[in-house]
């Protein structure tokens, strides 16, 4: 089940708003361009897609995107974007996406690859990722680095933050939980809308070490290739590209 800030139609319509600064796809379309052969020539799936921020981008260069999402509601919301019409979007996990398949690409942005909570679930989404690529697609996502610990910087920001909504108006977002149990880290947060509305989302992440990471890869069929730093967190996460093997 997705958590709130995704699923709810009232948190995922004012996402984009409150996450708004996405100067982090940068990097994705250009590695979108080095590991492909082109736009015109290139399928590339977008695993977790939300609300369809880097899919729609990619879509508007050319590439022929797949979005896949378990959150209805945030699918809902990318449907509405410029050149959503040309992505095809799927709802559902990883496990949805048709296979087998020839995607050239899978990218994994955002927190994406922390939800996944336990070693199940995480391996199952790798399979399945590897069964939507061709012999030889790449898989690309980031993680944040344990030891960058950046749940204290997190601890840290409890004031509100407010923004103003189009359409909606003035909505507040408050920290009312926050928890560590490495490797776990919890928070949830308040929305306050103009009616008097309050909703709560509540999210939990799992932080795994590059050795986990390189270690579930490989058990899953793939070989890390490269292991990037995130251009907007310098240090503090990892961007691993990983390949799919012809034989798994």
């Amino acid at each position: 089940m997705p958590d709130a800030i995704f699923a709810h139609p009232r948190l995922a319509e004012i996402y984009d708003t409150f996450d708004d600064d996405r100067s982090d796809l940068d990097a994705y379309v250009a590695i979108a361009a080095e590991l492909t052969p082109g736009p015109a020539a290139a399928a590339v799936v977008d695993v977790g897609c939300g609300t369809g921020a880097l899919a729609v981008r990619l879509a508007a260069l050319g590439y022929r995107v797949t979005g896949v999402d378990p959150a209805a509601a945030s699918l809902a919301v990318a449907r509405t974007k410029p050149h959503a019409q040309t992505v095809t979007w799927i709802e559902g996990d990883a496990t949805a996406l048709p296979a087998p398949a020839a995607a050239d690409l899978a990218l994994m942005t955002g927190n994406v690859a922390q939800v996944f909570l336990t070693d199940e679930d995480w391996t199952g989404t790798l399979r399945a990722v590897a069964a939507a690529l061709r012999p030889g697609g790449h898989f690309v996502f980031e993680t944040r680095r344990p030891e960058a610990r950046a749940w204290e910087e997190w601890a840290l920001g409890s004031a509100p933050v407010v923004r103003e909504v189009p359409g909606i108006g003035t909505v507040q977002e408050h920290r009312v939980s926050f928890s560590v149990d490495l490797p776990y880290v919890s928070f949830g947060g308040a929305y306050h809308f103009p009616d008097g509305e309050i909703v709560n989302s509540q999210s939990t992440l799992r932080f795994r070490t590059r050795e986990e990471v390189q270690a579930s890869l490989d058990e899953c069929g793939f070989d890390v290739v490269d292991v990037r730093q995130a251009p907007d967190r310098m240090g503090k996460e990892y961007v691993f590209i990983a390949r799919r093997r012809d034989h798994r």
